[in-house]
């Protein structure tokens, strides 16, 4: 039935919302009673809105601005509203707009007017901004916890692989021989530096802007260092307009995020390649893996392929997040309403995503014979032929570099590799060359050989190994 117009609607304070009712004389529009609620998405907050609201409680008691009965009633209230909404006995409803009314409201239900004492000193843009901060924090260390896992198990199989050749690459194709080990070792600096992106990110956010009111502070003698504490943060934010206003916190927890499933990305780009039938370095299970509806023998990536396609909803999620808060004035507005939804998914996703790579890389099986094969593809040792004519010749890099182009063509004629042309076939291209050559030749010397700090020589990637378990386990 379609709404009546709004000009024959009855006129009545008790249409209004009971939150501002004394100054509406009406209830809002069809399509702003659609537009404005939160609590379909902000409900998950009711843990951080009912830990914010039992530290203002107390500190309200404590500076004597709410009587010790109204404390306890109200303690009492939110902690039996916290076991309701636990136990999905909690009526969650539209018409309370967000999580914040439909506590309080459900308080006064079980306590009387000692709930409407509760908002005594603060606004709902301080109080939400808290609860935000409080589940942020906790994403993060969530994450953080994740992440670590990840890196154990990226070191379980680089210890497993710390002398397994395979080919590096450059511009996807063979570059110099590398090790498996030494290649997920990569991965391990990426997510711990993710990880320290984590740590700084959360110490940034760990101020406290309960207390900071509509926008103003207030003109009751609160203790924001006593709420402060009880929620578990280093301090009080400073100023009471950047509380209430900014979401930086959000903003930097998504750009870290982005970075993060970027990694995943390329990770979970790697196992796509790995695990084809061109390349076969790595087998997956069933149980990261799916078949096809038409073609029996298919065997897809397909975690790997959807942690690929998710780093988009991540960053997509940072993109809009931006564009929200670029053109705000001070304080306050309700596009801020927007903040949630796009951290809610982006944090999820990735956690799912963390976990999901965690399991493909505890669960692959490396296949040492296709990587050595594909190493010794493409002249992946001409560098240490160009370095050998430096090191034993004296000859100048780039005229080394020249000499061993003509190598290659010369093994690309023949349809061979570097070592297996003749002493002659090489000393026809520079007569200075002598058989101690092929002592560098061969991909296992070549890996063995790159002992530089960070290098893939199997001794320099087990030291990395052990340093990485002492860093970052």
């Amino acid at each position: 039935m379609a709404a009546k117009p709004a000009k024959n609607r009855k006129k009545s304070s008790a249409s209004a919302n009971p939150m501002w009712g004394g100054h509406f004389a009406r209830g809002p529009a069809q399509a702003m009673a659609a537009i404005n609620p939160s609590i379909g998405f902000d409900k998950k907050l009711y843990a951080e809105d009912i830990a914010g609201s039992l530290a203002h409680a107390a500190m309200l008691v404590k500076q004597g601005i709410l009587t010790r009965e109204d404390g306890r009633a109200i303690e009492a209230g939110l902690k039996k509203i916290r076991k309701e909404i636990e136990s999905g006995n909690f009526a969650f409803r539209e018409s309370l707009e967000d999580i914040h009314m439909n506590i309080e409201a459900r308080l006064r239900e079980l306590i009387g007017d000692a709930a409407g004492r509760l908002h005594t000193a603060r606004s709902r843009n301080d109080q939400v901004a808290v609860d935000f901060r409080l589940w942020v924090r906790s994403a993060c260390d969530a994450l953080d916890a994740k992440l670590r896992a990840l890196q154990a198990a990226l070191l379980a199989q680089a210890e497993a692989h710390a002398a397994t050749i395979m080919p590096g690459f450059t511009h996807l194709q063979v570059a110099q021989p590398v090790t498996f080990g030494h290649h997920l070792m990569a991965y391990v600096e990426m997510f711990g530096r993710d990880r320290g992106r984590v740590v700084d990110a959360r110490a940034r956010m760990n101020e406290c802007p309960l207390g900071a009111a509509a926008l103003a502070g207030t003109s009751f003698p609160t203790d924001r260092r006593m709420t402060a504490k009880a929620l578990g943060f280093d301090a009080p934010t400073r100023n009471s307009m950047d509380s209430v206003s900014d979401r930086d916190f959000a903003l930097e927890f998504l750009s870290l995020a982005s970075i993060c499933a970027v990694h995943l990305s390329r990770l979970a780009e790697e196992m796509v390649i790995w695990t084809s039938a061109q390349f076969r370095f790595v087998r997956l299970s069933d149980g990261f893996t799916t078949g096809s509806s038409i073609m029996p023998q298919k065997r897809n990536p397909d975690a790997a392929e959807l942690i690929r396609g998710k780093s988009g909803r991540v960053t997509g999620a940072l993109v809009s997040l931006l564009t929200t808060m670029k053109g705000l004035p001070l304080t306050y507005s309700k596009d801020m309403q927007e903040d949630k939804e796009p951290v809610f998914d982006a944090a999820e996703t990735l956690l799912l995503c963390v976990t999901a790579m965690t399991g493909m890389v505890e669960d692959m099986k490396a296949n040492a014979d296709a990587m050595r094969a594909a190493a010794e593809t493409g002249y992946s040792t001409a560098t240490d032929l160009a370095d050998w004519l430096v090191r034993v010749c004296g000859i100048p890099f780039r005229d080394a570099h020249h000499i061993t182009g003509q190598a290659v063509k010369k093994a690309e004629k023949k349809t061979c590799r570097l070592d297996e042309l003749t002493l002659a076939e090489l000393q026809a291209v520079d007569a200075r060359i002598t058989k101690d050559v092929f002592d560098v030749l061969s991909v296992e010397h070549s890996v063995k050989s790159r002992t530089s700090l960070g290098g893939t020589a199997p001794k320099r990637v087990r030291e990395a190994i052990k340093a990485a378990k002492e860093r970052w386990l």
